[in-house]
C-alpha cells in the first residue's frame, strides 16, 4: 500500500476525527498497529491559522510519518493556499475534507456540502493538486457516498479527482443525509474502486477485526479506515493486523498493559493541552477506554469533577489498580460498540 512516495506499514488506517485524532491519539494508534493516520481537519481560513486550536492541530513533534494533514474549505485558491501553508510546516501528504457531516461545516457549504456543487469539488481538487506538485506532496480526498440517498454521486465524482491528480480515495459508506445513523452501505465503496486505478480505502462502521475482513473482502478496497471504534480501543488495529494475517483472534489487552497506555496517553495529552484544557479534554478519552467496564459509570462521573491533571491522572490510575485485582485481561472481543448511541 502507498500513497504516492511513501509505503505504509500495513492497509488499516485511523480516521481524522474533529477533536480525537490529535497528535497524542495517532501516535498511541500508530504504536499498536495503524498503518496510518490523518489529522484533524485544519481550516483554509487564513486567518484562523495562528489560533491555539489550529496550532495544536498542525503539531506534529515527533509523530513518526508519513505526517498527513486534513484540510476543509470551500474556496480552490484558499484551498490551494492551505495546502502550501501545511506542507512548509511539516505534511508529507495532504487530505482534502469532503465528507464531514457536520451541519457547522455543511452550513459553510465545507465538508460533504461540497458533493452538492460537483464543479466546485473537482475545482478544488484540482487547485490543492497543483499547489502541492513542486513540492511532491500527494493529495488525497475523504467524501461520502453522496449528499442524500437520491443523489449518490461518489463514483462520478471518484472518476473526475482521479483524472485532475488525486492520489488515493476514501469513502465513508453513508450520505451527508444519514450523518452516522443507520448503516454504512459498501456497494458504492465497491463501485468507486471498479471505476478507479488508485487506492480506494473503505470506512464506515468497521468495529470488529471480522469486519474488517468482510468489508475487504466484499469492496475489493486497498485499505479500511477506522474512526469510532478506535475510540478508548487504540489496540483494534494489531487486533485487525493479527486477524487479517491469521485469521485467529489476540487475546484482549493486559489490564495492566491498558493502564499503562492509558496513563502515558494522558501525560502527552496534557503536555499538548496544558492544564485548564487538558484536563477537560481528556475526559472523553477516559470515558471511551472505561466504557461497560467494571465500576467504569462511576469513574466517569468522579473524573467529570476533578479539574486538576495529577489527581485526574491518579484517580485513573487508581482505578486500574483496583481493576487489576478483579481481572488480568480486558472482556473478550473487547467493548460492543454502539453506532446508534454514539451518533446521538
Amino acid at each position: 500500500m502507498r500513497i504516492g512516495a511513501y509505503a505504509l506499514a500495513n492497509r488499516l488506517f485511523v480516521a481524522p476525527m474533529a477533536g480525537v485524532t490529535d497528535r497524542p491519539f495517532r501516535q498511541l494508534c500508530k504504536r499498536l498497529g495503524a498503518g496510518y493516520a490523518v489529522s484533524e481537519m485544519v481550516t483554509s481560513r487564513k486567518d484562523l491559522w495562528n489560533s491555539l486550536k489550529t496550532s495544536r492541530r498542525a503539531n506534529h513533534d515527533g509523530e513518526p510519518g508519513p505526517i498527513a494533514v486534513q484540510i476543509a474549505g470551500t474556496d480552490a485558491p484558499m484551498m490551494a493556499e492551505a495546502a502550501v501553508y501545511n506542507i512548509e510546516r511539516g505534511a508529507q501528504i495532504i487530505d482534502i475534507n469532503m465528507g464531514c457531516p457536520a451541519k457547522k461545516v455543511c452550513n459553510k457549504w465545507a465538508g460533504s456540502a461540497l458533493m452538492q456543487n460537483e464543479p466546485l469539488a473537482v475545482e478544488i481538487a484540482a487547485a490543492v493538486v497543483e499547489a502541492a506538485r513542486p513540492f511532491n506532496v500527494p493529495v488525497t480526498l475523504k467524501m461520502r457516498t453522496g449528499w442524500c440517498d437520491a443523489h449518490k454521486n461518489a463514483e462520478l465524482l471518484a472518476r473526475r479527482f482521479e483524472d485532475v491528480g488525486i492520489q488515493m480515495l476514501t469513502v465513508h459508506g453513508r450520505t451527508r443525509e444519514q450523518g452516522y445513523k443507520g448503516f454504512a452501505e459498501y456497494d458504492t465503496i465497491a463501485a468507486v474502486k471498479a471505476a478507479v486505478s488508485v487506492p480506494v480505502v473503505a470506512n464506515g462502521d468497521i468495529t470488529s477485526p471480522e469486519k474488517a475482513r468482510d468489508v475487504l473482502a466484499h469492496t475489493g478496497a486497498d485499505a479500511v479506515m477506522v474512526g469510532r471504534a478506535a475510540q478508548g480501543r487504540p489496540w483494534i488495529f494489531r487486533e485487525m493486523a493479527h486477524f487479517l494475517a491469521t485469521g485467529t483472534h489476540l487475546a484482549p489487552p493486559r489490564v495492566a498493559e491498558v493502564r499503562e497506555l492509558l496513563l502515558e496517553h494522558l501525560q502527552d495529552h496534557y503536555g499538548l493541552y496544558g492544564e485548564l484544557t487538558g484536563v477537560r479534554s481528556a475526559r472523553k478519552h477516559i470515558a471511551w477506554y472505561v466504557r461497560s467496564l467494571p465500576g467504569g459509570d462511576a469513574l466517569r462521573q468522579h473524573i467529570n469533577t476533578i479539574d486538576d491533571c495529577q489527581a485526574q491522572w491518579q484517580a485513573v490510575a487508581r482505578y486500574f489498580d483496583q481493576l487489576g485485582q478483579q481481572m488480568e485481561r480486558l472482556p473478550q472481543g473487547g467493548v460492543d460498540i454502539d453506532i446508534e448511541e454514539m451518533a446521538a
